[in-house]
C-alpha cells in the first residue's frame, strides 16, 4: 500500500513531534532536525508543511528570546559586509571608488538615494533598512 502525503506528514510528527522551544539546546537540535530535510535533494509537501510548522516555532522562540538589534544605514552596510566577507573592493561599483566607501563606512560621508537602491539591489533587501536618521539629515 502506497503511503499518502498525510501518512507522510503523521510519521514526521510521530518521529521528532513539535513542541514550543524553550532553551537553546532545544532550538539546537530544532535547527539540525530542520537542517536534515533542507538537505535532502527534493523536499515533499509534507515535508514542507513540517518545516513550516517549525519554523513557526522557531520564529516563536527567536521573537521571545533572542534579541536581534535594530541596524540600519552604515551599521547594517559593515555587518552585510564582515558576514558575507565583502572587502571594499567589492562595492568600488557602487561607491565609484575605495575612498568614498569608506569616508560612508567611517561616517564621514552619507549614504545617497543612488547608494541605498544599487545596496539593496547587491544585498537583495529592501531599500528602507539602509535609511537612517544621520547627522546629515
Amino acid at each position: 500500500m502506497l503511503a499518502t502525503e498525510s501518512d507522510r506528514y503523521l510519521e514526521l510528527l510521530i518521529n521528532y513531534p513539535p513542541r514550543p522551544i524553550k532553551t537553546k539546546e532545544q532550538c539546537r537540535e530544532v535547527q539540525a532536525q530542520i537542517d536534515r530535510i533542507l538537505d535532502l535533494k527534493t523536499i515533499s509537501s509534507a515535508q514542507q508543511e513540517y518545516l513550516n510548522l517549525w519554523g513557526t516555532l522557531v520564529h516563536e522562540y527567536e521573537e521571545k528570546h533572542i534579541l536581534i538589534p535594530d541596524l540600519s544605514g552604515v551599521e547594517l552596510l559593515k555587518v552585510l559586509m564582515d558576514e558575507m566577507e565583502i572587502k571594499a573592493k567589492d562595492l568600488i561599483n557602487i561607491f565609484e571608488s575605495e575612498s568614498i566607501l569608506t569616508d560612508v563606512v567611517n561616517g564621514d560621508r552619507p549614504l545617497t538615494i543612488e547608494h541605498i537602491e544599487q545596496l539593496a539591489d547587491h544585498f537583495k533587501v529592501s531599500p528602507s533598512i539602509f535609511l537612517t536618521k544621520s547627522k546629515y539629515q
